[in-house]
């Protein structure tokens, strides 16, 4: 069971990023719930319910706390706007020449390849980041 985690370690992020997403939609979903049920309440006492109580079903998007007094969370004011893809090439090429030499000069990966790998992936997606900085800036320019 010992080498079993030794070989498997890093399966623990992605399963505490699944079990943490399953938690926030079931949160999503239990406040969704508790604002129906309240508007459910108004209707029959033959009230009309508040305009904010109303709103708030209408922005419970991804990444946004449907209580806060803005309607939104810090994170996710920025949700809706644009991406500086300029700063994500620039981030993804540093991370891509950083794993590329740690595999192919410093030899820290053992001689596995892993690095190598984790590099050229990190590349790909400086390249996508490129593709996007170019292309969204010509866009805006119109």
């Amino acid at each position: 069971m010992e080498d079993l985690f030794r070989s498997y370690w890093w399966l623990l992020f992605p399963l505490a990023w699944f079990v943490s997403s399953g938690f926030s939609s079931l949160l999503n979903y239990r406040r969704h719930k508790n604002a129906l049920n309240l508007i459910k309440a108004y209707v029959d006492k033959g009230q009309e319910p508040p305009a904010a109580l109303l709103k708030l079903l209408e922005r419970s998007g991804p990444g946004e706390d449907i209580f806060a007094d803005g309607g939104m969370a810090p994170a996710a004011k920025a949700y809706g706007e644009p991406t500086n893809y300029w700063s994500l090439f620039g981030l993804f090429t540093m991370l891509a020449v950083g794993f590329l030499g740690a595999g192919y000069y410093l030899n820290l990966d053992g001689g596995s390849g892993a690095f190598t790998i984790v590099g050229f992936t990190m590349a790909a997606v400086a390249f996508w980041a490129l593709i996007n900085a170019v292309f969204r800036s010509r866009n805006r320019d119109r």
